[in-house]
């Protein structure tokens, strides 16, 4: 008997385990801009230590293996036909191909910023944006970080403590950054960035230029539009939030007014029972927090009873964002829970217990041990 065949457009984060949860019982297609899972996580960690960011997020397909039975298709998808059931492909070499479908998951994310692009992009184009970004804030003088969100705090955070000494000026709009976090967490987050001497700057909001390109690391003065004076820099890191889902390949009656996916509790699309949406792309609740709340289990699941005819169950998103938001440390991980409170494993077990058994063996079911840059060497 022919299984069903699954297309998975988006090889991100959700997309990857939702290939991975569905690999054993359908023939699984997906279709990914980069050669690799290049996750959008731990930008801090990127910025300031890309070698060891690389070892942990950035995983060729074939190192994962449960994916061994999936067919990835490195290139970009470029529209979709509903009647057909068949996506369209523009693949990295410039050729066109067709994908025919019997599940739709829709997993193609966010842009924000240079570190999260819809480029397709091979492995030697991301080692050059992961080595250019990380010299640019070597050689920086000073350096100040534009935003309220986990991904500017965290930035802040380790260019201060990679880089001992040098300016790290950390502006953001509130009284306090991380707003989606319970309030706990900025109050232990905000001591840590002040003992690793980054500079906090409540209630500064920064005027944008039409025209102006945030999506890479600029310099010179930023202004404010709450009337401090303005704030200069060798290297302003701009992670405001700009977040543009990548859905420009869908009709527009299947998303919401910001462009996103809109889907019902079950994930479906609605309209279409066979077509499925998670991660940031995904418009489940205010935070589209299905990308980050292990809800690729949930879709498979649901992906496979739709195939089958059996009924489907809800997703139930937390009302406040969670997990790590400054990444590993000397001293160990530090994870918040929704309500705020910490849980740290300590600096031993990150390498020994943490990656190698709870992400690589239980999260990712296996990841094989070569060397994840191949030819490709990052300069720390």
């Amino acid at each position: 008997m022919t299984r069903p065949r699954v297309v998975i457009a988006g090889l991100g984060d959700s997309g990857v385990l939702t290939a991975i949860r569905l690999a054993g019982h359908a023939e699984v297609v997906g279709i990914s801009v980069k050669p690799a899972l290049v996750s959008g996580q731990e930008l801090g960690l990127r910025l300031s230590r890309p070698e060891r960011w690389a070892r942990e997020y950035w995983l060729p397909f074939d190192r994962l293996g449960r994916l061994d039975g999936v067919r990835t298709v490195h290139g970009a998808v470029s529209g979709v036909d509903f009647e057909a059931r068949e996506v369209s492909v523009v693949c990295a070499d410039g050729s066109r191909r067709v994908e025919p479908y019997d599940a739709l998951v829709i997993a193609t994310g966010v842009s924000n910023g240079f570190w999260r692009r819809a480029t397709t992009q091979s492995a030697g184009d991301v080692a050059a944006e992961l080595t250019d970004a990380h010299a640019r804030l070597q050689s920086a003088e000073s350096v100040c970080i534009i935003g309220g969100g986990a991904a500017a705090v965290s930035s802040a955070a380790n260019i201060a403590r990679t880089w001992p000494g040098k300016p790290v000026n950390l502006y953001f709009p509130g009284q306090r950054a991380l707003r989606e976090h319970h309030r706990r967490v900025w109050d232990t987050v905000a001591r840590r960035l002040t003992d690793a001497g980054v500079v906090l700057h409540p209630e500064h909001r920064a005027v944008i230029p039409a025209g102006f390109d945030c999506d890479r690391i600029t310099a010179g003065p930023v202004h404010w539009s709450t009337g401090q004076p303005p704030a200069s820099a060798d290297a302003v890191l701009w992670a405001i939030g700009r977040v543009r889902p990548n859905t420009g390949w869908l009709p527009a009656g299947l998303l919401d007014d910001d462009g996103f996916v809109r889907v019902q509790p079950d994930l479906r699309v609605p309209g279409h029972p066979r077509v499925f949406a998670i991660g940031d792309v995904a418009a489940t609740d205010p935070l589209r927090s299905s990308a980050r709340n292990r809800a690729d289990g949930l879709l498979a699941r649901n992906v496979r009873a739709a195939l089958n005819g059996r009924p489907l169950r809800h997703y139930r998103p937390h009302t406040r964002r969670w997990g790590s938001v400054l990444g590993p440390q000397p001293e160990g991980l530090e994870v918040f829970a929704p309500s705020g409170r910490a849980f740290r494993f300590p600096a031993w077990s990150v390498d020994r217990v943490l990656y190698p058994w709870i992400v690589r063996r239980g999260i990712y079911r296996g990841v094989r041990r070569n060397d994840p840059l191949g030819a490709v060497r990052l300069e720390s």
